[in-house]
């Protein structure tokens, strides 16, 4: 018995952290776009630019339908604090589709997170109104191509998986600056996989693989992330300190150790 409390916080066995010291992320990957149907057909068609910012397929919107009316369901809708979102125009209707509001009535006071038919979408207008902040960052886009308009351009080259990887990591890092503790994040499936590379190394083989594994179209995993270097800074909002009023509380183990003699008193 003392082997397997022993062995509960090493790599193999459940870990306990600070709740301030987490948080929940919800990753997404943007619904399908007309790359990806041109991409079954050719695979070289991924690398077109002229479809690099691709919008959302009819089908593409069904799978948003579905996952808006799921995050509803099961109430993830209402816990999300921010909305995080690759700027290409797929992952932007799908995060609009997906935590945004419903269809936009003229006459509410709410901009539209979306207007009607953006993006060739034939889609009417989503509403901003009872729904989380959305940013749009440039950190969690899919892989780069050479283009002269490519602010994160690598000349004569496209971007390495290590480099996909390397920038992933710095999105997560960053992710601890912010104050939010619950973020959906919608991005791209290439980003997603090199980048969750990196995580589950010290987990049972089983969970690294559900970690790492590539995502479907509009397919949405919730993970916990752990600050263990103390990157972040946020402070706990439900711990509480105890001893108010102020009094003698020394813990029974540590009276034993400070005073052995009262406790074979006690046995006799």
């Amino acid at each position: 018995m003392l082997d397997r409390i022993v062995g509960m916080d090493s790599t193999e066995g459940p870990s306990l952290f600070p709740l301030h010291r987490c948080k929940t992320l919800h990753l997404v990957r943007h619904a399908q776009g007309i790359h990806n149907v041109e991409g079954e057909k050719n695979h070289d068609a991924y690398l077109s630019h002229a479809l690099f910012d691709a919008h959302l397929t009819p089908l593409g919107w069904d799978q948003v339908h579905n996952l808006h009316n799921h995050v509803h369901a099961c109430g993830l809708a209402k816990k999300v604090d921010l909305v995080i979102v690759s700027p290409l125009l797929r992952t932007m209707q799908t995060a609009v589709g997906v935590f945004g509001g419903e269809s936009y009535v003229d006459g509410v006071d709410a901009p539209p997170l979306m207007i009607a038919n953006a993006g060739n979408s034939d889609h009417p207008a989503i509403s901003s109104l009872n729904c989380p902040p959305f940013i749009a960052v440039e950190t969690c886009r899919e892989h780069l191509i050479e283009s002269d308009d490519d602010i994160l351009w690598t000349a004569e080259t496209r971007e390495a998986n290590e480099d996909v990887a390397a920038r992933g990591m710095k999105f997560i890092n960053w992710l601890w600056t912010r104050k939010e503790k619950e973020i959906a994040v919608v991005t791209h499936s290439g980003f997603l996989f090199h980048t969750l590379q990196s995580f589950g190394n010290n987990c049972h083989p089983s969970v690294k693989k559900e970690i790492g594994k590539h995502f479907s179209n509009c397919e949405l995993r919730s993970m916990v992330l752990v600050d263990r270097c103390m990157i972040g800074s946020d402070c706990s909002t439900t711990n509480y300190p105890g001893k108010i009023p102020s009094g003698l509380d020394l813990p029974n183990n540590v009276a034993h150790e400070k005073h052995p003699e009262k406790e074979v008193a006690n046995s006799i």
